[in-house]
């Protein structure tokens, strides 16, 4: 039996290789494997993640959760499908107009994490199943406004080792987006997870656009990474940079003075007016008390030279994030919105940045960020209008049922009058903690209530921010702090949502 012929001598015997041949192929360019593949216009993940990706991007909402359901219970871990839903969220969703709005999909992963694991088992899949619901629709919303996708990096432009951290840090301060994305991949390929935090989060926190998302977006990301591993970090923190770099209005912030940018500006040189040894103060309640009445009057300026001078004097920083911490809470009950939850959202965000940074003189800007933007937030509240005048060092507590059997009814009380009447909630709530309350219970109440009632991202943010918080207070404050909470809580009156509905009838059919 005779061997068959190599395919170019097969082509060349045959009546089509022979007219093939006879023509000036020659002038045109040759065309390559690769080309007649297609090029990728969009980036690409591991190998082992993207088919879930894209199963996350291609089923519609309305099968999604059946969808991952069958998946989990064919052995999908809680890990994959969060490196999915983060990075579906990343390709998918285009952090403009503003780091917000429908780019909450992406920003809520990290709280959604957090409610996860505080939770009892049976709810553990609840908040990652409510995120990817959020995810298809915000996948939806930026498909009807221009269908953004996150393209792949341009290989060519990609720095080495030896140049990425300053190219990463020209583009920054340059507003550069090109630059700073090849340069956000070269970090994620060469630095360590640790020096490329502290060089994101002193751009986060740098200006007071988007309300505080930048700075979070920063925290939540890092956070979401240290679950899912490091391997994922170069398109996260490619779209890190590329939300930083985030601004209204034509020229580059670089060339312009805006009120946006002056804190920051103000506060590198401040940074430089500190004491050695500045981390060793000694907690003081009247200057937490100082802080806060110059957040409620003062400007920006003056809460951040009044930090400057109580750091001077020996004050610790932890009496400082004290009275950060109450501000915050203060203006959520004198205005609660979206505008004052993110004062607390923000703080929680700049809190954790503060002790997960490793540069001293970035963790000192961090504070003085934090105090500049609290007057800045101030204005924004005064500017819609309607600000109450609690205050939160003069709240007074409802007497408690007390007693072990009345632990029950004394939640019950508190989560029927949330909604309803929330200032008797505040009040209930104090009472129930400064008589010996189970915080632990009130806290898993509150977190139930948003699984079956919550409806926006805020619901999970502002909820794992808050309980997160508790214990970055001091005693002293921690149980003001959590009952001002009660104003964006949910409440046991409150309608259910429907996910929850469908996930427990999307199990009903899969089992």
């Amino acid at each position: 039996m005779s061997a068959q012929l190599p395919r170019r001598r097969f082509l060349q015997a045959s009546a089509v290789g022979s007219i093939a041949c006879g023509l000036p192929w020659n002038a045109l360019p040759k065309v390559s494997a690769q080309d007649v593949q297609g090029k990728n216009l969009s980036v690409q993940f591991a190998a082992d993640v993207e088919p879930l990706v894209r199963l996350l991007e291609t089923t519609p909402r309305a099968d999604v959760i059946d969808v991952c359901i069958k998946k989990i219970q064919s052995g999908l871990s809680y890990e994959q499908l969060l490196a999915a839903l983060q990075l579906a969220g990343i390709r998918n969703v285009q952090p403009r107009p503003s780091v917000g709005f429908k780019f909450h999909s992406v920003l809520v992963v990290n709280s959604a994490h957090l409610a996860s694991m505080a939770s009892p088992d049976e709810h553990r899949w609840l908040p990652i199943l409510w995120a990817i619901d959020n995810f298809k629709s915000s996948q939806a919303q930026d498909e009807r406004e221009n269908n953004w996708t996150m393209s792949p990096v341009d290989e060519a432009k990609v720095p080495s080792s030896s140049t990425a951290e300053a190219q990463f840090t020209a583009a920054m301060d340059n507003w550069d987006e090109a630059a700073a994305d090849s340069a956000a991949a070269g970090l994620a390929r060469t630095a360590g997870a640790t020096r490329i935090f502290d060089q994101f989060v002193r751009y986060g926190v740098r200006d007071f656009r988007s309300i505080g998302h930048k700075a979070i977006f920063v925290a939540n990301a890092w956070r979401t990474l240290q679950t899912i591993g490091w391997r994922h970090s170069e398109p996260i923190l490619r779209s890190l940079a590329y939300a930083m770099l985030n601004y209204d209005g034509n020229g580059s912030p670089a060339t312009r003075d805006e009120i946006a940018d002056r804190p920051g500006r103000e506060n590198a040189k401040r940074v430089t007016e500190i004491r050695d040894g500045w981390l060793d103060g000694k907690l003081d309640d009247a200057a937490t008390v100082e802080l806060l009445e110059a957040i409620r009057t003062g400007t920006y300026q003056d809460t951040s030279a009044l930090v400057v001078q109580q750091l001077n004097r020996g004050i610790a920083p932890q009496s400082i994030w004290d009275g950060m911490f109450a501000a915050s809470s203060e203006m959520l009950m004198r205005q609660p919105g979206i505008v004052s939850l993110h004062t607390l959202t923000t703080t929680n965000a700049m809190r954790f940045a503060f002790d997960t940074c490793g540069d001293t003189e970035t963790r000192k800007l961090i504070l003085l960020q934090n105090a500049a933007f609290l007057p800045l937030f101030r204005t924004e509240l005064t500017n819609r209008g309607n600000v109450g005048q609690q205050r939160i060092d003069q709240l007074v507590p409802t007497e408690s049922n007390g007693g072990v059997g009345k632990a029950a009814d004394s939640l019950a009380a508190i989560f029927d009058s949330v909604g309803k009447d929330n200032s008797a909630a505040c009040s209930q709530t104090l009472g129930y903690l400064q008589s010996g309350g189970d915080v632990t219970a009130l806290m898993d109440a509150a977190r139930l209530l948003i699984f079956q009632k919550g409806t926006d991202s805020h619901d999970y943010k502002f909820s794992s921010a808050i309980i997160e918080d508790f214990y970055k207070v001091s005693p002293a404050w921690r149980n003001r702090c959590l009952a001002a909470s009660v104003f964006k809580l949910r409440g046991s009156r409150d309608a259910d949502n429907k996910l929850t509905q469908n996930a427990a009838q999307a199990l009903r059919r899969t089992t």
